[in-house]
């Protein structure tokens, strides 16, 4: 991460130093015409190179970019050394060699740090070769490589600094993520708890003024109160409060009512949710209506045009189960059988409209 006004001050500061080397080469034309142009040609590749390598955004240099501040410092020497007289002109005639060491160090705090050092090596060796060894020092060839090695210490620097940053980013965010995820178990635990509470309390206190020494009645109740603890765990999505009134008429009628969560609705928005349970709600008044023995209610897989399967059978358990499974099949082929007394599937989604088995 870095702060803007930092990155706003280097960049100033990298064009400042740009400005003062084409200054001085100003100051320094040739006489000969032929010779001037071609120093400002120089001049002009050399302001766009470092307009380019200052302004262009992102993490990192664009490679055209880099490869073309790269030929820039292959040009600048080649065109340049060529017009002058090192015996009569003042050292900052040379301006070119600072330019490029300059142009390579952006280079290098850009992310571009090969480009960096063959611009600076090919400079450095080019104004050896053409100045002889006082180049280095004399020419600042040898400053070049100095301010470059600087920047890439830096650069390097930055980066790790960066990636540590970023690693402090990362673990925080987990960490926040971890937590909400801890609140929200502890939510979820604190409701299904008060919710058990309120549904099993009272047969509890009458467990305790009894001391065990229930009727009929209200062991038939005691049970459907487990059966209806156990929906809060294996059919939660599933319930609403009128859900559960619908399960609990059932079960007091003596049908057994299966609720089965797979996940199938944990992707619907609230406003879905609540139309897929006052749907099933009114199956579940049509179960009733239609007296059925047991009732199957499970979730569909997310992918599915349909959320929630309704199944209600007026056989045995093993007979009903069979029926069940061979309910599709038997409608397809006309035949009609009457241990199915309700079978139909709730949309996932208010526009589709999902098939609906028979009633009878």
């Amino acid at each position: 991460m870095r702060a803007p006004g930092t990155r706003g001050s280097a960049t100033g500061l990298a064009a400042l130093f740009s400005l003062v080397h084409l200054v001085l080469a100003a100051s320094t034309l040739p006489a000969a015409p032929a010779d001037a142009a071609r120093v400002v040609s120089c001049m002009v590749l050399y302001a766009a190179a470092t307009a380019l390598a200052l302004f262009v955004r992102g993490p990192a240099l664009p490679v055209w970019v880099a490869c073309f501040a790269l030929a820039t410092a292959f040009v600048m020497p080649i065109v340049c050394a060529p017009v002058v007289d090192l015996s009569v002109a003042p050292t900052y005639s040379t301006w070119w060699i600072a330019a490029v060491g300059t142009l390579m160090v952006v280079l290098a705090v850009r992310q571009r740090g090969p480009f960096a050092w063959a611009g600076v090596l090919f400079c450095t060796v080019h104004s050896v070769a053409w100045a002889g060894l006082g180049a280095l020092g004399e020419l600042g060839a040898l400053g070049s490589v100095i301010w470059l090695s600087v920047a890439t210490g830096f650069s390097i620097a930055m980066n790790h600094a960066n990636r540590i940053t970023r690693d402090f980013v990362r673990a925080e965010q987990e960490t926040v993520d971890w937590q909400a995820a801890q609140d929200a178990h502890v939510s979820e635990r604190q409701v299904r708890l008060g919710q058990t509470t309120r549904m099993a309390l009272p047969m509890l206190q009458r467990i305790i003024d009894t001391c065990g020494d229930l009727d009929t009645d209200e062991r038939a109740e005691s049970l459907h109160l487990e059966q209806a603890i156990r929906d809060e765990i294996r059919g939660r999505s599933l319930l609403s409060d009128d859900v559960r009134t619908e399960v609990m008429r059932l079960r007091r009628r003596g049908a057994v009512v299966q609720l089965h969560d797979d996940g199938g609705l944990d992707d619907l928005d609230v406003r879905e949710q609540q139309r897929v349970h006052g749907e099933l709600a009114d199956a579940l008044r049509r179960a009733f209506e239609a007296q059925a023995d047991s009732v199957i209610v499970r979730t569909v897989p997310d992918g599915a045009d349909a959320a929630v399967t309704v199944v209600g059978l007026r056989l045995d358990a093993a007979e009903s189960e069979s029926a069940a499974l061979g309910a599709a099949d038997d409608d397809e082929d006309g035949d009609e059988d009457d241990s199915v007394a309700l079978w139909l599937e709730i949309a996932r989604s208010a526009e589709s409209t999902a098939p609906a088995g028979p009633q009878r």
